[in-house]
């Protein structure tokens, strides 16, 4: 009786699915196209649909860009930033350096570091609708005419009646941006939190607010109701938006993460000390 031979399935390894996005400008057209082939003679796939990782060709603004476009993939892609400019806090690799992160891409498992993002909610007047956004960096509210004005509650709660400029509401990760600014805090971002700052308040009998800003965690909540029927314009990180009829606009610490592939160690206080204290930057 002849033994029958055992056949042994080797399930194969899928193909690392790689997108670029670019700056627009020419040398970041041009470098995004470097990283296309190169990436391509690994026999990586190149897929926009579908990326496994994004490499994000130009500066944080960029890497803005691309993280809205795929925020619906945020637990299946990971992004990764060559500036070519000024040194950012997402984008901190250099052209000089793109061979040598094609080939961690290729042939290196990265690490996955993942940063806390904000959940903006408006709701609206007379409707049940609403609209929900992802923010890495912040969310602003101004007013269209005149000053804001605005009551803020914290888990529920009444804390005060803001009247001023406008409000920033922002991540740890974007504690670095606008926030700063503002004169907030900068917040690392392993601390999955939300801080909401001010834009010049208006300070009297009738309004009177903290006048610092406000690190608020986890699970706390912070909701904005207006107090008259002003319109609003919010943006959610580069993207601004006209708003009518708002009921209130709700922020806390989303459930989703946006995650960024590691190759070498960057840490945020060495980004924070190279891009406000070192004279060389």
């Amino acid at each position: 009786m002849k033994k029958r031979k055992l056949k042994t399935k080797i399930d194969e390894v899928p193909k690392l699915k790689f997108a670029v996005k670019s700056k627009g400008d020419q040398t970041s057209n041009q470098l995004q196209q470097r990283i296309k082939n190169y990436l391509r003679d690994f026999d990586l796939d190149y897929d926009e649909a579908e990326p496994d990782i994004v490499i994000s060709v130009g500066g944080d603004g960029t890497l803005l860009h691309a993280f809205h476009h795929y925020q619906d993939r945020l637990a299946e892609t990971a992004f990764v930033g060559v500036h070519t400019g000024h040194l950012g806090f997402y984008a901190d690799w250099t052209p000089e350096e793109v061979e040598k992160l094609v080939i961690h891409i290729a042939r290196t498992p990265f690490q996955i570091v993942e940063y806390p993002l904000l959940e903006v909610t408006v709701r609206y007047l007379n409707s049940s609708k609403e609209n929900r956004y992802l923010a890495l960096n912040e969310c602003t509210v101004k007013s269209v005419e005149g000053s804001l004005v605005m009551n803020v509650e914290i888990k529920g709660d009444l804390f005060e009646t803001f009247r001023g400029d406008g409000l920033c509401i922002s991540t740890p990760s974007g504690s670095t941006a606008y926030n700063k600014a503002l004169g907030g805090a900068i917040i690392h971002p392993a601390l999955p939190s939300i801080q909401l700052s001010e834009m010049a308040s208006i300070n009297n009998r009738v309004f009177r607010t903290v006048g610092s800003p406000l690190v608020l965690p986890q699970h706390h909540t912070c909701l904005l109701r207006p107090v008259n029927d002003a319109d609003f314009q919010i943006t959610i990180d580069h993207l601004f938006l006209l708003q009518k009829d708002v009921k209130s606009i709700q922020y806390r610490v989303a459930e989703e993460k946006v995650r960024f592939a590691r190759f070498r160690p960057f840490p945020f206080w060495k980004r924070v000390k190279e891009s406000f204290v070192d004279d060389e930057y």
